[in-house]
């Protein structure tokens, strides 16, 4: 059996993320529902699983998602790569094939993940960039959002930045919060050992609250102490997965 390790780059925007938590993957519109159609058909196999390492929630896009899959066919890896973006939907893309160990697992293997966040400043919000990035009509304080950052660094139990109803461990470990860029575009860039369900879109949205001057940055700390909500989810459409390590 071999196991097969592939590079995805996706447009999340018409998708119901990677997959649907709790629902039946057939039929649904999902990525890993549009990777799997085509991977059956190409080997013939109706029992692929098909593993990855960030599950990407709705809307949110990937510029290096990975996952993996094992199968008895004997296709070339170049061969692989060449019919499932021959198939494969145009948003969807396949940029890396390659055959690795079988221990290989996409999720139990990743040691972080960074997701970045995009958003764009004008009076005017581009009509090219409307839908891959968050518009802003002022300028966020930078500073501001930098110095809340700052108290989310380190491992904290999350509970309180997230969605996750059955997760019993919610202790998560960010490593770096970078807030940065210009008057015409800034970039959020998280890079944690994992995210819990929504995490990131829960930390982006508090700290674009507090760069508006719509909360303190102490809240920070008072959302871990459970003494206070955090602000509600930024949108996706500005979300990207980045990057996964192992």
């Amino acid at each position: 059996m071999r196991n097969i390790r592939l590079t995805i780059e996706y447009d999340g925007s018409r998708y119901q993320g990677w997959i649907r938590l709790g629902k039946e993957e057939t039929g649904s519109n999902t990525i890993s529902g549009k990777i799997m159609e085509v991977l059956k058909k190409m080997t013939g196999e109706y029992s692929i699983e098909l593993n990855c390492g960030s599950r990407t929630e709705v809307g949110v896009h990937a510029y290096a998602q990975v996952a993996n899959f094992k199968t008895q066919s004997t296709m070339d890896v170049l061969d692989i790569k060449h019919y499932l973006n021959r198939y494969l939907p145009m948003d969807i893309a396949i940029t890396s094939v390659e055959e690795v160990p079988e221990r290989f697992h996409a999720q139990l293997n990743a040691t972080s993940k960074t997701y970045v966040y995009r958003m764009t400043i004008d009076d005017v919000p581009s009509v090219f960039d409307r839908k891959y990035t968050y518009h802003c009509y002022r300028i966020p304080d930078k500073h501001l959002m930098q110095q809340a950052a700052m108290l989310l660094i380190g491992k904290h139990d999350f509970r309180c930045f997230s969605s996750a109803k059955k997760t019993k461990v919610t202790e998560r470990e960010i490593y770096e919060i970078e807030v940065y860029g210009d008057t015409e575009e800034m970039q959020i860039l998280i890079h944690a050992d994992d995210f819990l369900h929504n995490m990131a879109r829960y930390i982006i949205g508090t700290l674009l609250d507090i760069g508006f001057g719509i909360r303190p940055k102490e809240d920070i700390e008072e959302i871990f102490a459970g003494k206070a909500l955090p602000s509600t989810t930024c949108d996706p459409k500005g979300l990207y997965l980045q990057d996964i390590t192992y």
